[in-house]
């Protein structure tokens, strides 16, 4: 699974800072421990007999890795581990990959000076994404740098050396040396980036031949006019294209060249352009020559007005330094009446807004980014997002047009929007013993002052949150007639609250009565009936009394009550 695995973004806690100099709030005080000397005999009835010790360390196995793709490209939507069964090699040519294996690893990469290298796991959505763009790309440089691969499910030891924390990773060995590429999932994002790494910055164009062939081959160029293809004006243009991973940089000394890429022959020197085969073709440059200046021009207008979302663009979306994007939930047939105006308020924003258009009935990708993002209907409908960092979501109020986008995206960049938060609709009845919680009624039931309540945020599909389930369930049968105590779950694939962090799943947090405005407290301790309910009664701000049910079987040794029983997860 991907190292940038983007599932679920992690939510911002709004705290609310008290302007007390006080003492440790009064839920960390610890109950004394004769507080829990109790008969709680009756629980462990209820106890699964086969229920065995359990490393701590293991039940935050089903948690996620806040650094998988923090939606730094939400690129892992499908991927699980359950489909490795049903994987089928994709019918890729791969003749120009070299396979490396333990044997054979370290002589290869001392011998080839250029060698980028995958990582992978045959049964990961994202390296059978990858694979064709790898193999054109090792097709296209072949003779130049050599790419190779590593199957990291079998060769495990060169996967821990080169801490593989997820799939794909790439790595680029120069000379033996080797950094992460941070570049696109493409064949041309691959090949413009090793060509930056391996050759000049700036290549010379002197004829119009060899102009009208790199206009039809790239997608996206810079080009210098200068007066000498050598000196101060070509060093700034070389090193501004240091700064560019992604853009190919050019420089002529020739009026018929420069008219060809639009430039006035007759042009002040140093003249530069971007093009790009987009709707936007043509961007002029009309700063100072220095890097910095070149590097920030091509920065601000090297994406489109407006980014169609897919799984190769991710990265160039969310890997750009610029972190906050406004995005357009449209289906293909409904975009056509909006697109126009969306692009438009994207020409107030460059170099400030990424804008991104997400087809939502597109099924590979529009559907599960619109689901993450809390984002339903036919729209259309704009959000504002500010990246994973911060990962606060906001919606547009009323049409799209030019004039609501403008105002949207200026208000967003001033920081006066209100955020959005993803709910499921507030449940009808909430009568069971263990209550529903959805972003809508978070603050009702979670934050009720009068309340001390334990909170399980999950997932469907988390295998230990279902082994959880009966257990928290019991829980909450032995304590559903105690008035001030509630226990609850909330779906958080589905429901998002700020006071509601989560690092995985499933996450159990406590939040003690009259002290809301604190962090709730995680809870930290076995998975069985007993030992919650020692957590809830040392923690909780309400003293409460368990009554032993009538009929219970007879109270069993303190010995028998203490021991470490914990859940098999």
């Amino acid at each position: 699974m991907s190292s940038r695995f983007l599932l679920f973004l992690s939510i911002s806690a709004l705290l609310i800072i008290s302007g007390f100099c006080s003492a440790t709030p009064a839920k960390e005080s610890p109950k004394k421990d004769e507080d829990l000397d109790e008969d709680l005999s009756f629980l462990l009835e209820d106890e699964d007999e086969k229920a065995s010790i359990h490393d701590k360390d293991h039940q935050n196995h089903d948690h996620f890795d806040e650094d998988e793709e923090d939606f730094e490209n939400y690129d892992d939507f499908e991927d699980s581990e359950a489909d490795h069964d049903q994987y089928k090699p994709p019918e890729v040519d791969e003749k120009d990959v070299v396979v490396l294996k333990e044997g054979n690893f370290s002589d290869f990469v001392e011998k080839n000076r250029y060698v980028m290298v995958e990582f992978y796991a045959p049964w990961c959505g994202h390296c059978q994404a990858l694979a064709p763009e790898y193999a054109a790309a090792a097709t296209e440089l072949k003779g130049e740098v050599v790419l190779a691969k590593v199957d990291a499910t079998e060769e495990n030891e060169l996967a821990q050396k080169y801490d593989v924390q997820g799939f794909p990773t790439v790595y680029f060995f120069i000379d033996g040396v080797h950094k992460p590429y941070p570049g696109q999932r493409t064949k041309d994002g691959i090949v413009t980036w090793i060509k930056k790494k391996t050759g000049p910055g700036v290549h010379n164009i002197t004829t119009v031949e060899d102009a009208e062939r790199i206009l039809g081959a790239e997608n996206k160029l810079v080009l210098g006019f200068l007066d000498s293809l050598v000196g101060s004006e070509s060093n700034e243009l070389s090193s501004a294209s240091k700064l560019e991973d992604d853009v190919n940089f050019y420089q002529t000394n020739s009026p018929d060249v420069a008219k060809l890429f639009h430039i006035d022959p007759k042009a002040k020197r140093p003249a530069l352009v971007l093009l790009k085969k987009e709707a936007e073709k043509l961007s002029h440059f009309n700063g100072q020559f220095t890097k910095s200046a070149i590097a920030e021009f091509v920065f601000a207008n090297k994406l489109p007005l407006v980014t169609n979302f897919t799984r190769e663009r991710a990265p160039l979306i969310f890997e750009n330094p610029i972190k906050k994007q406004i995005l357009l939930f449209a289906t293909s047939e409904g975009s056509h009446k909006v697109l126009p105006a969306f692009q438009e308020a994207a020409k107030l924003f460059k170099g400030k807004l990424i804008f991104v258009y997400v087809e939502m009935d597109n099924e590979d990708v529009g559907k599960p980014v619109s689901d993450y993002f809390g984002i339903s209907g036919d729209g259309p409908q704009v959000l504002a997002y500010t990246g994973n960092d911060d990962a606060r979501k906001f919606v547009l109020d009323g049409e799209v047009t030019l004039d609501s986008v403008k105002a949207f995206g200026e208000d967003f960049l001033e920081d006066k929007l209100k955020p959005f938060y993803k709910s499921d609709p507030i449940p009808e009845t909430n009568d069971g013993d263990v209550k529903i919680v959805v972003g809508n009624n978070f603050d009702e039931i979670v934050l009720d002052e009068s309340k001390d309540v334990l909170l399980e945020i999950y997932a469907p599909w988390c295998g230990h949150c279902q082994s959880l389930e009966p257990t928290y369930n019991k829980l909450a049968k032995h304590l559903r007639g105690i008035d001030s105590l509630v226990i609850a779950k909330m779906d958080g694939t589905t429901n998002e609250h700020p006071r509601a962090k989560s690092d995985g799943f499933p996450t159990l947090l406590f939040f003690p009565a009259g002290n809301k405005s604190f962090d709730p407290i995680t809870v930290d301790t076995d998975r069985t009936v007993v030992a919650f309910y020692k957590f809830i009664k040392k923690h909780a701000s309400i003293p409460f009394k368990l009554q032993k049910p009538e009929g219970a079987a007879a109270s069993k040794s303190s010995d028998s009550t203490n021991k470490d029983v914990k859940d098999e997860l």
